[in-house]
């Protein structure tokens, strides 16, 4: 497809967006080119059958991603990307449009390869022995990497990047995502992609593709669907050009595990629960602005209180009417004994595969293919009326639990599902962020989506 033809139809955007389902088996032929230094994907090659639909299709999204400034939405392992070139300022434009993203946010650059990162990053007529990748970062690649970690750079003199990528900071984020598709979309456009997650600002990130087209519908062209996301919180941002080495924002890989990789034992915790206040710019994205904020009022119910609330305690909170979300993670009960209707909120996905780092002997690549087959978990809002002082009130009951890991995967699906509910209000039971994992992820974006946070209803 030509840059003309893709401009053309960006000028006719506002129709409804559409979703490309891709299956990455069906693509072609991956093969890892590495070299013996242990660090993952140094290089590879993706042969692709442009003879199947799939082909086609991420031929198509690969080419509106390369040459139109309408970005293109994408699964990662953690949530959906909105992308664009990372290094043409009317494509990156083009996210904070669609999202109606603030302008002093900055943005992460997706890549496929280690050599691809270095072409970015390289100074000019510097030396080839030289890694521009700071060392302080070759453990936590080697260890993470393909994986849902981002780490700070420097922006080299004479960028590549467009301005608009950095918000008007000296660095970075980088990160390679652990997605065969999204691999595969960024290595057959060829560019590095800028890509906050694809839904509008505030609202809950999408993990999946349905979700992407609930915000943005009309906004955006094409989504790339494929199928749900595994983690479903966004990536750990990480600062090693300080010492200590910091984490800017919790994600999937927790703080304990990162302290694990040499160089990185004395790591801190660099962020805060509430988001910044002020003109101070953000070190990465997520710091500054209020996010993951469905409409209906949420509140939090912090793992330390304990108490499930009552009946009581819930018409209480509504008042003479209305309805309430309640999402239980791990210690909570369902409510009542009401009407249930077991609507399906949607899907999540589930994998039986050895985590990255566990011992596995395959490439990434070959682990990658190998975790393709998904097993989805449908999610259930759950109708139960309640009568209390004689004025019945209905309460959409929710499970995510019980596990940390089922925790993040569904929640902003769970946030997404009850607002299509149409609820006057949320109520999520907390999780101990303590716990280690991604348990401090959850509870970060729990915390900036809440309005009232609670000990006890």
């Amino acid at each position: 497809m030509g840059s003309d033809h893709i401009t053309a139809a960006a000028m006719a955007i506002g129709t409804r967006t559409q979703i490309l389902p891709i299956d990455p088996t069906k693509l072609g032929h991956f093969s890892d080119r590495s070299t013996e230094s242990g660090m993952p994907l140094e290089d590879w090659d993706l042969t692709l059958d442009g003879t199947t639909q799939d082909g086609k299709d991420l031929q198509l999204a690969a080419s509106n991603l390369k040459h139109s400034d309408i970005p293109v939405a994408f699964p990662t392992e953690t949530v959906y990307g909105l992308g664009a070139d990372a290094t043409r300022s009317a494509a990156v434009k083009g996210i904070y449009k669609a999202k109606q993203r603030p302008s002093d946010n900055p943005l992460i650059v997706h890549i496929a390869s280690l050599k691809q990162l270095r072409r970015l990053i390289s100074v000019p007529n510097s030396s080839a022995d030289i890694d521009p990748i700071p060392q302080i970062y070759h453990p936590l690649i080697r260890r993470f990497w393909p994986g849902p970690i981002t780490i700070i750079l420097p922006v080299p003199e004479d960028s590549k990047l467009a301005p608009e990528v950095t918000a008007g900071l000296r660095t970075f984020g980088a990160r390679m995502p652990r997605d065969l598709l999204a691999l595969a979309l960024i290595k057959t456009a060829d560019v590095p992609v800028a890509a906050p997650s694809a839904n509008a600002s505030t609202k809950p990130s999408p993990t999946a593709a349905e979700h992407v087209r609930y915000d943005l519908d009309g906004r955006i062209e094409w989504i790339v669907d494929g199928g749900p996301c595994d983690v479903g919180v966004e990536s750990t941002v990480v600062d090693g050009l300080n010492s200590p080495p910091a984490v800017l924002r919790p994600g999937g890989i927790g703080i304990d595990l990162i302290r694990t990789v040499p160089g990185w034992e004395d790591t801190v915790v660099g962020y805060h629960d509430v988001s910044m206040k002020g003109d101070a710019a953000p070190r990465a994205p997520g710091m500054k602005y209020r996010h993951y904020s469905p409409k209906a009022p949420v509140m939090l119910v912090e793992a330390t209180g304990g108490k499930q609330p009552s009946s009581s305690d819930l018409a209480r909170r509504l008042g003479s009417s209305g309805s309430v979300g309640l999402v239980r993670t791990k210690r909570w009960k369902r409510m009542g004994d009401g009407a249930a209707k077991g609507e399906v909120a949607g899907e999540v996905a589930s994998l039986e595969s050895t985590p990255k780092g566990a011992g596995t002997s395959a490439s990434p690549l070959e682990a990658m293919l190998q975790e393709t087959s998904r097993h989805k978990k449908q999610l259930h809002a759950e109708e139960v009326i309640i009568g209390h002082g004689g004025k019945p009130f209905t309460v959409w009951d929710m499970c995510i639990g019980p596990d940390t890991a089922s925790v993040a995967r569904g929640l902003f699906s769970a946030l997404r599902e009850l607002d299509r509910k149409d609820v006057d209000a949320i109520i999520v039971e907390g999780i101990d962020d303590e716990e280690g994992d991604i348990a401090a992820a959850v509870m970060n974006r729990l915390r900036k989506a809440a309005e009232v946070k609670l000990e006890q209803l």
